[in-house]
């Protein structure tokens, strides 16, 4: 039975949203899907001007968006600032073309701040890690103040689950899993459990 005014007594699982760009979005979704704490993925299109944006429109490379995901977490599970390691670790931040074999604006990296706390935690996070000596070249990923973001087309969504096969093939002949490896050692993918 309920508490007062028939609400139930359950407490409501609390929920933050973290973006972030990391070049293709259905790897940056893959590797996010496996972090505990982490409730839902979605890729999609963030940053530009153009409105309702198709990928044909965002990987043309005019259009502003990049390609982006935008994770539901669990702030009970998983911190922010912890989702924002993972997420250095996952990709190269030093890269100012792209990520790995995709190029251009649509594939570069970014953070995208939905609130001043979490602009805070994302700037002492990038700051921490430009001071660490663990790149030897500079992190030029930038903070961005979340726009709207447009969730890709249902092809794209869960891709790596869908299409396991292609999938791997494109993660393997993209070369993300040996740069990044190639860049962070053994701090590669920490905070993934698939990793």
């Amino acid at each position: 039975m309920g508490g007062a005014f028939g609400l139930t007594t359950q407490a409501v699982a609390a929920e933050d949203t973290a973006i972030f760009a990391g070049g293709c979005f259905w790897c940056v979704e893959s590797d996010f899907d496996h972090v505990p704490g982490v409730l839902k993925t979605t890729s999609g299109y963030i940053g530009g001007e153009t409105p309702n944006p198709t990928y044909e429109i965002v990987s043309a490379g005019s259009s502003g968006h990049l390609e982006a995901v935008e994770i539901v977490f669990d702030p009970d599970k998983v911190s922010y600032a912890k989702l924002l390691d993972i997420f250095w670790r996952s990709v190269d931040p030093t890269d100012d073309g792209g990520q790995f074999c995709d190029r251009g604006e649509s594939y570069k990296t970014a953070i995208f701040v939905t609130s001043d706390t979490q602009k805070s935690t994302a700037e002492n996070s990038k700051a921490a890690l430009s001071a660490s000596g663990l790149l030897s070249d500079p992190v030029v990923t930038p903070i961005r103040t979340a726009t709207k973001f447009y969730p890709a087309e249902d092809y794209h969504q869960n891709y790596a689950e869908i299409n396991p096969i292609r999938y791997s093939f494109y993660r393997l002949t993209c070369g993300r899993d040996a740069g990044v490896e190639a860049l962070w050692g053994d701090q590669a993918h920490s905070g993934i459990m698939d990793h």
